[in-house]
């Protein structure tokens, strides 16, 4: 008898992230991924601990994150005159059992691609294939429709599918065609990556304007042993007034840093110069930030949403890719407990739709990004002693909810079991 096919949509890292965790509990799956090749594409993400933690389970431990990032070491926001709004330690040095990684988007996309060929085989990854749509059959099985790079139509049939194709997702639009368009609240972003010295601790994530401007600044490389530099990737951020500004240009372009640098000049302090990192950089890409409003359930029967095609969700709280990874830990889990079946899909749904629902909304409130907007309502943005704006206990309140809400309480984190016991394991078995 043939194991049961578990079918995902989309090989980005939440898909990728579901594929290992289903291989590593014994089930069938196939990766369908638009792209004709896996290339190692985009900028900086940032993985929280609790993410980072299933990682290392999956065995994916620091041998393999060192390579396409560096562990970071203080989150930390600053006010528009240099001063710090607030700081804090991450990863070991905060009291987690795990780091927190920031590391190159594509570069890692391509090791767990790489990961998964190594353990499952080359076919467990079909590029060039995109899923259009599906079809629930009266068996209880699902039908995938697909189309390739060339043009073909064909069709896979599984016991499950899985949705992991992103912000654009075909299988969202099919589960709920009512959906309303993708929300903009108006914020542009231009990103890029500059060879520089690192800043700070050298591991340092930095959050510095107001709601109307702000960067984000952070290593995604170990400095090169020679000249001290290393990949530092930021995010410039203005948000407009017109409303329909990002429609002239489309989703996501490569422009000039010269088109947008000029928005950040004089945000130069001893420690750090923003416009020189602006132009050292080769290139920047322009995106609006955007998200989708949440919906009332991620699973019809035997297909479930994942990742971006579930919660897209704004940047603010780097954490949605972290997410996503906990999202393919989670559907294991209730997959080991379910076996491979719909009602495993219903109880990942309980588990995490409400509350990361929470999240989506709490990102589009500015995330813990907030710090910034609450000191520029209350002095501008410019300070000498932070304490008198903010007090210490507030920001550190504000912080804790948010860590909270994202899945990464340091105590609470540290004393879970593991999201998958080592060594569960169903295989065929799971279909009797």
């Amino acid at each position: 008898m043939t194991d049961p096919l578990v079918m995902i949509a989309g090989g980005g890292i939440g898909g990728l992230a579901t594929a290992l965790t289903l291989e590593q509990i014994g089930l069938r799956c196939v990766v369908f991924e638009a792209a004709p090749a896996m290339r190692p594409l985009g900028v900086g993400i940032n993985l929280q601990p609790n993410a980072v933690r299933e990682l290392f389970e999956l065995g994916l431990g620091a041998d393999i994150l060192d390579t396409v990032g560096v562990p970071s070491r203080e989150w930390a926001l600053v006010g528009l005159n240099g001063n710090d709004i607030y700081s804090e330690p991450r990863g070991r040095l905060a009291g987690y059992d795990w780091p927190q990684y920031s590391v190159h988007r594509g570069r890692f996309q391509v090791a767990l691609f790489h990961a998964l060929c190594a353990r499952a085989g080359r076919e467990a990854v079909r590029l060039g294939h995109r899923v259009t749509g599906y079809r629930r059959n009266p068996d209880g099985s699902v039908t995938a429709r697909i189309e390739r790079t060339d043009g073909t139509l064909t069709e896979e049939t599984g016991a499950l599918l899985i949705g992991a194709d992103g912000i654009h997702s075909a299988i969202r639009a099919q589960m709920h065609p009512d959906q309303p368009p993708i929300h903009w609240g108006g914020a542009l972003m231009w990103r890029g990556t500059t060879l520089a010295r690192p800043i700070r601790t050298g591991a340092s994530f930095i959050g510095l304007g107001t709601r109307r401007q702000r960067m984000v600044i952070y290593p995604i490389s170990h400095p090169d042993p020679d000249d001290g530099l290393a990949e530092i990737n930021w995010v410039a951020e203005v948000t407009l007034d017109d409303a329909d500004g990002w429609k002239k240009a489309g989703w996501f372009r490569q422009v000039e840093v010269g088109d947008f640098a000029h928005l950040f000049h004089g945000w130069s302090w001893d420690w750090l110069g923003v416009p020189a990192l602006l132009h050292g950089a080769d290139m920047a890409y322009e995106n609006p930030m955007i998200d989708r409003d949440p919906v009332r359930t991620w699973v019809d029967g035997p297909v479930a949403l994942l990742g971006d095609a579930a919660h897209a969700m704004y940047p603010t709280g780097s954490n949605g890719a972290s997410q996503a990874i906990v999202d393919a830990r989670v559907l294991g889990a209730s997959l080991l407990a379910h076996g491979i079946e719909p009602a495993a899909l219903r109880a990942y749904d309980n588990r995490l739709c409400g509350p990361v629902s929470q999240l989506v909304q709490r990102n589009r409130e500015a995330g813990p990004f907030g710090l910034l907007n609450l000191v520029e309502d209350r002095c501008g943005g410019t300070f000498d002693d932070i304490d008198k704006v903010v007090p210490r206990a507030e920001r550190a309140e504000y912080m804790r909810a948010y860590r909270a809400a994202a899945g990464f309480d340091r105590d609470t984190l540290n004393a879970a079991p593991p999201t998958i016991p080592d060594g569960a394991y169903i295989g065929a078995a799971a279909s009797a």
